[in-house]
This record gives C-alpha cells, structure tokens and sequence, in this order.
C-alpha cells in the first residue's frame, strides 16, 4: 500500500500543472453552487434585517420597489418627489413619527441624503470623531466613505453637479466635515448626510451672494423692495461663519422637494390605520418595507433555483470531463503500467495507484472548493454593498 501511494504521489506531483488544473476545475465548480447559497443566504440576512428595521415608508404613487430602494438604500430612482408640505400633515398625528430623506445628489459616487437628525436616532448611528451637523453647509459622512477618502472632521467634500454644463448656474458645494460616524455595517456607513436645508442649496433652492447694496456695479435694477443682480454678481459655493447671513431661500418651503418620509407608528393599530388612510390617496402610498423585500427576495429565491440548475448540469459536465481525462491518462500510460507489471507489481497494486491518484485530485478539489467558500463567506458583505 506505502509502494502504491508513493507512486500515485509522485505521479501527481511530477505532473502538478495537469492535476492543479483538474482539482480547479472540480473545486470550482462544486463550490459554485454553495458560494452562491452563502451569498444568498447573507443577502437575505441584510436585506430582511434593514427592512424590518423600517416599519412603512410614504412617497408619490409610482414604484413601489424605486421607492423602497431610494429610502433604504439611498439609490437616485426617477422618483417623483413630495411637496415638503406633506411632513407637516404627517406630524399632526402624534401617534407616528416621521423622518424626511432627500435623496438625489452624489459627492463623486457617494450618495448624499438629506435628513433630520431623528434619522441618526432611529438608525442607531453614533459619532466615532468630530460632532453632528449644527448649520448649513455641514455634513457627517459614513466610516466606509472616510476611510477610503482619509475623512476628518474640518475636512470637505464637493456635490457633485448632476449636469457638466449646467445653463442654472448651479455650482458643486463644497461642504464642511462636521463628524465621522461609526461603522455600523449598512449602506449608513457609504453616505454623506446633511440637513434638507443644506440638499435644498446643492438643489438651487437656496444661493448666497455678495451684498448687492454695497457694489451698485453688479446691479441691473432697483425697485423698491427689491435689488435685481446681473451676471457679475459672485454666488457663493461654499458656506462659513462670514457668508452664512447672505444665504436665502425662494418660494414656500412647504412646496419643496423630499424624496420620501420615513414613518414610525408607536404601536400595531397606528400601523393599520395609516395603511388604510393612504391606501385611499390618489398621489401618495404608503409602503411596508418588509412585505416588500420579501416579494423581492421570493423572485431572488426563484432566480437562485434557474441559477444552481445551470450550475449542476456544468458539473455533471466537469465530473464527465475529468473522468475521460482520467481514462485517456491511464491509456496513454498503459505501456508504464505493463512495465510495473513486468517488473513484479500486481493489478491489485496497480489498480490501487490509480485509485490514489484520483483521490490525491479529488482531495486538492475539495480543499479548493473549501478555500473558495471561506473566501465567499468574507467578501458577501463587500459585494452586497457592491451591487447595492
């Protein structure tokens, strides 16, 4: 037997790149179907979790799946938004708080959302440096974002326009680091935040510039309450301690845009009676997060089912594949082995090289299937942030 195993051991090493090639192709292909259960499985995990966490959501009528995705995760849908108003109304029912999100503008890929400072409560999220928002222009940013952009507070981060040429006039914002949250392992941590205010001046809304009473250069007319500027007038990108006063917003607040509101009824009959309230509204609904993700996952579920049918007819063709390999190597090695037999080796013995050799494969599949599925394990969080 030691003679046997000793010849099959050789025999797999002297020809290491044909069988590393072989135990790849088998670990592969039977880890495939249990990598993508463990990304399943983690996905299920984090998407059930986030949307349990969030009992119902209020936008416009249209999607119910852009409107979710916008609330929990912060993705710019073609969403139409909620005049600003409709908080307002929602907070007269004492019996419910609300949250508001803006979500529609991106500091170089990282969503920027618009919100209260409620929403930092209601998530559990906490300062690791520097302090919350305390005036215009501020913002927090999640511990992903600093760290891969070496974040502090009193650093900055810019708005990114959502037009290269924009014909409004309206200038990426350069916003000031207040604070740096801690991880938490949600889409929170990849975010910057700021107060609607603050979303509402990167939207044009709100602009500050010099004080036209005091450069009549700049001023193309004058009526009585009222000072027109011309083009020269300088727009502030950027607001501080000595503009911060020059600031101001047009037209009624309440007509202002919110992308969704985020609702928290203090018990199950709140819950109910607010889903029948808007289950009446022509221009808005009202959405509960968990029913929605769970018909989103049962087409996941579905989609996984299509997914590891395909997977196991690719094995059954690499279990095929390397079973010719195999019956082709040990034809081609017929003269070797009739030599060995020559030479006193039984058929028994022989039998049994070839036997190990094919196990020795099979053991390198495994530890290669195994290496795979830890490494799926690991990265699921990366990639589900990824394709989120």
């Amino acid at each position: 037997m030691s003679a046997a195993f000793q010849l099959a051991a050789r025999y797999v090493l002297r020809h290491r790149l044909q069988s590393t090639l072989l135990a790849g192709a088998l670990g592969l292909v039977f880890a495939l179907p249990f990598c993508l259960r463990v990304l399943i499985d983690h996905a299920q995990r984090e998407l059930r979790a986030r949307a349990a966490a969030t009992p119902q959501i209020i936008g416009a009528r249209g999607s119910a799946l852009d409107l979710m995705m916008t609330a929990l995760y912060f993705k710019r849908e073609n969403l139409t938004p909620l005049p600003f108003g409709t908080l307002a109304e929602l907070r007269q029912n004492p019996s419910a708080a609300a949250i508001p999100l803006h979500v529609r503008f991106q500091a170089q890929q990282a969503p920027i959302v618009g919100t209260e400072l409620d929403y930092f409560t209601f998530r559990g999220l906490r300062l690791a440096a520097g302090k919350q928002i305390t005036r215009l222009g501020d913002c927090v940013v999640g511990a992903n974002l600093a760290k891969q952009r070496g974040l502090q507070p009193g650093g900055h981060v810019f708005s990114t326009p959502e037009l290269a040429f924009d014909m409004a006039g309206v200038y990426p914002l350069k916003m000031r680091v207040n604070g740096v949250l801690a991880p938490n392992g949600t889409p929170d941590d990849d975010a910057v935040f700021v107060d609607l205010k603050t979303s509402w001046l990167i939207e044009g809304r709100s602009h500050g510039h010099d004080d036209l009473k005091k450069d009549e250069s700049v001023v193309l007319k004058q009526e009585e309450h009222n000072i027109v500027g011309n083009a020269a007038v300088r727009m502030f990108n950027e607001v501080t301690d000595v503009n911060i006063a020059s600031f101001h917003f047009h037209g009624d607040i309440a007509d202002y845009p919110v992308s969704a509101v985020i609702l928290l009824p203090k018990d199950a009959k709140t819950e109910a009676l607010l889903a029948g309230q808007f289950a009446r509204s022509k221009d808005k609904q009202l959405i509960r997060p968990r029913d929605e993700m769970e018909s989103l996952l049962a087409q996941l579920v579905r989609l996984e089912g299509f997914a590891a049918s395909a997977l196991l007819l690719t094995a059954t063709a690499a279990l095929l594949v390397t079973a010719l390999v195999f019956a082709l190597s040990f034809r081609l090695r017929e003269r070797e082995f009739q030599t060995l037999e020559d030479v006193g080796v039984s058929r028994r013995s022989l039998l049994t090289v070839k036997v190990l050799e094919i196990v020795f494969v099979g053991l390198a599949a495994v530890v290669l299937g195994l290496l795979l599925l830890m490494l799926a394990s690991s990265a699921a969080p990366h990639l589900l942030r990824w394709a989120l």
